[in-house]
């Protein structure tokens, strides 16, 4: 009997040990979700990347300890990207971000080889069960800091220093001498193709190539800071686009157009992590904080402040759209008409956009 006791006493003294916590395994901690993303060009104090590394930084800060994010910089469009996309996969990254319009062909090829991995093409427009896109109307910001240029210029020449003619930099012309013509029916806008994304040497020529063609202000569709120095150094104004660029050009910034990615990527990291990520299309501006327009210069008065803020609020209530002809037909700069009065743009042909609107000195190829 005592034998039988004992036994029973070590039976109850090794199931207690199983099943009591303080003699259990502890439960290993879930790993944080891997996200990568990949720059097209360096990570700079302003500008496109900047933009995008904030939003990462964004996500660092909302999810903390659940995330573990990594990013790629100055990675040329094309085959290094492709490289570079399927490294972070191969490294276990979960969530992909890649922006740039030049790496969604890269991205797609890598995603059909890794389909649990979920890719974020930003500005790409070709979706995938695991591929989801997303873009911002920056077209909106464009026309506000349009109407600033229009109230600001004494010579009625504006520059703009380009990329590439896509829909996206037509947008931005466009919407910019529309809303600058609005306040300003005189102006114009004189283009510069760069085919180049960021070349900080060709975007300070092409800037001062224009203030030689008797532009007052200038704005950009380039990936450096460079066009915001020129100004500065010839004692002209510039928008600025993408950051705020004060601290490069305090005297001759007179707008910012600023990009925000910080909400949406934190959205879309907590969409993984609940298991609710869905391949989608958003394309965001002013009524979703995705674009903002303020940091003005100390030289743009009180007025045109507040006149830019109030068509600002006018976009996001949506009583105000760039791409509507309210007051006459809108035609291009070859005499054709593009918007008929009283009617506005769908988005399928805003995203089409091949045309440059009057006022503009320029020419799209075909």
């Amino acid at each position: 009997m005592y034998k039988n006791l004992a036994g029973r006493a070590v039976l109850a003294w090794a199931a207690a040990c199983f099943l009591s916590p303080a003699f259990s395994q502890p439960q290993a901690a879930k790993a944080p979700l891997k996200i990568g993303f990949v720059y097209v060009a360096p990570v700079t104090d302003a500008g496109w990347v900047r933009q995008h590394e904030e939003g990462r930084k964004a996500v660092d800060a909302a999810l903390g300890a659940r995330v573990k994010t990594t990013f790629v910089e100055n990675v040329a469009e094309g085959a290094d990207a492709e490289r570079v996309i399927r490294d972070l996969a191969q490294q276990g990254n979960q969530l992909i971000f890649t922006p740039s319009f030049g790496y969604m062909e890269p991205t797609l090829k890598v995603a059909r080889d890794f389909p649990d991995v979920k890719f974020e093409s930003i500005t790409g427009y070709k979706q995938t069960p695991n591929v989801a896109t997303a873009n911002a109307r920056y077209y909106e910001g464009r026309y506000l800091a349009g109407i600033a240029a229009g109230r600001m210029t004494k010579t009625n020449v504006a520059g703009y220093v380009a990329g590439f003619p896509i829909p996206e930099v037509l947008q931005g012309i466009n919407a910019f001498t529309l809303g600058m013509r609005s306040v300003n029916p005189d102006a114009k806008v004189v283009v510069v193709w760069l085919n180049e994304w960021f070349d900080p040497p060709k975007e300070r020529d092409a800037a001062m190539a224009v203030f030689n063609q008797n532009a007052d202000v200038v704005a950009f569709h380039t990936g450096s800071t460079a066009v915001m120095a020129a100004a500065q150094e010839r004692g002209k104004m510039a928008v600025a686009y993408h950051s705020d660029m004060l601290k490069i050009a305090p005297d001759a910034q007179i707008v910012a157009v600023t990009h925000q990615w910080g909400g949406y990527y934190t959205q879309r990291a907590k969409a993984v992590l609940d298991g609710t990520w869905k391949s989608a299309n958003l394309w965001g501006g002013v009524k979703e904080g995705m674009i903002r327009v303020g940091d003005f210069g100390s030289k743009v008065p009180k007025a045109v402040q507040q006149e830019v803020l109030a068509r600002q609020q006018d976009i996001a209530a949506g009583k105000l759209q760039p791409f509507r002809a309210v007051n006459g037909d809108v035609r291009d700069n070859e005499g054709r008409v593009v918007i008929a009065r009283g009617a506005q743009l769908s988005d399928e042909q805003i995203l089409k956009m091949n045309w440059l609107a009057e006022g503009v000195q320029g020419r799209v190829t075909r």
